[in-house]
């Protein structure tokens, strides 16, 4: 029955069609990750990126009782200057948004969904979501890490956002079995910054040694995504402790003012934007970019060793 709520877009229903690759992205950067027009002048960046790099770009959203797998133009700036009305959609939100119309912007657990329901194994976003500091009280972990561990899809990123309790996070990921990859590097990435203190389960160096894992984990039917960590190009990084000052002030301010909740993120990231004079933003673009090159180049990869 999915199916028939599957919207593909023509060029991603021929990409599919004629086993082209392929590289799913989210929606939620249009609609909560970055302030009009950047959101939208962003999410075409990523997308020529993809263009650029060998590959079909499948933005993912949620807009008139479909799931759309490709979005037009017209479908980013609508979702880029409604920000307002755009719903953030995790995976329960799905069947709900669907029966009432709604907008929907689709996190990284809620595209993991659709870009499995369309065959899309490989997908690009900044960073994925995790547990957050103060877990032990709040109990606030993102859907993300459970979505990770059932749906088949790798999720290149650039590590976990820094507003995150990295070490716990792994630590989940560890714990339901997913793979927590390096791309050309040792320790996992902490979104604005190279480094985080904590390493990663495997680096790989070669695309298509991690396409070949790829391909052998999900033929083995080993269920779960892949974390592929690939760090902020170095020109790009922000000092870690200067980031991670600015997030603790952006914390201090979220829990004066009880924010919580599906609101947290975008709080705390435009908090942290604002507390750095707008140089985590530049950051964060120039670390999709990045994200959407390698998807990109990975996608070809394994799309090239199953045509073998």
């Amino acid at each position: 029955m999915f199916n028939n709520l599957l919207d593909l877009s023509p060029e991603v229903a021929i990409a599919l069609q004629e086993k082209r690759p392929l590289v799913a992205l989210e929606s939620t950067i249009i609609s909560h990750g970055m302030p009009f027009p950047r959101n939208v002048e962003t999410a075409l960046l990523v997308e020529e990126e993809v263009r650029q790099y060998g590959a079909v770009p499948a933005t993912i959203a949620i807009l008139d009782g479909k799931l759309k797998v490709g979005l037009s133009r017209r479908d980013i700036a609508r979702i880029g200057e409604e920000q307002n009305r755009v719903i953030k959609a995790s995976r329960r939100d799905i069947p709900f948004l669907l029966a009432k119309g709604a907008m929907g912007a689709t996190t990284v657990a809620a595209t993991m969904i659709i870009a499995a329901m369309a065959g899309i194994r490989i997908f690009a976003t900044g960073g994925i979501g995790g547990v957050h500091r103060g877990a032990a009280q709040s109990m606030d972990i993102s859907a993300d890490l459970q979505e990770l561990a059932r749906t088949n899809v790798a999720v290149v990123s650039a590590g976990a956002k820094s507003i995150l309790d990295i070490g716990l996070t792994l630590e989940y990921l560890e714990t339901q079995g997913v793979p927590v990859i390096g791309y050309r590097t040792a320790e996992f990435p902490a979104f604005y910054s190279r480094r985080s203190g904590h390493s990663v389960d495997y680096q790989v160096d070669d695309l298509r040694e991690l396409a070949r894992a790829l391909h052998l984990k999900w033929s083995m039917q080993l269920k779960g995504g892949v974390v592929i960590a690939n760090p902020i190009p170095r020109q790009y990084e922000m000092d870690y402790n200067h980031i991670d000052l600015a997030v603790k002030r952006a914390l201090g301010e979220a829990e004066a003012k009880g924010v919580q909740g599906k609101e947290l993120t975008p709080f705390l990231l435009a908090k942290v934007e604002e507390l750095t004079k707008g140089a985590s933003l530049e950051a964060n673009i120039r670390l999709v970019l990045n994200n959407a090159r390698l998807a990109a180049r990975l996608a070809g990869a394994f799309v090239g060793l199953a045509q073998k």
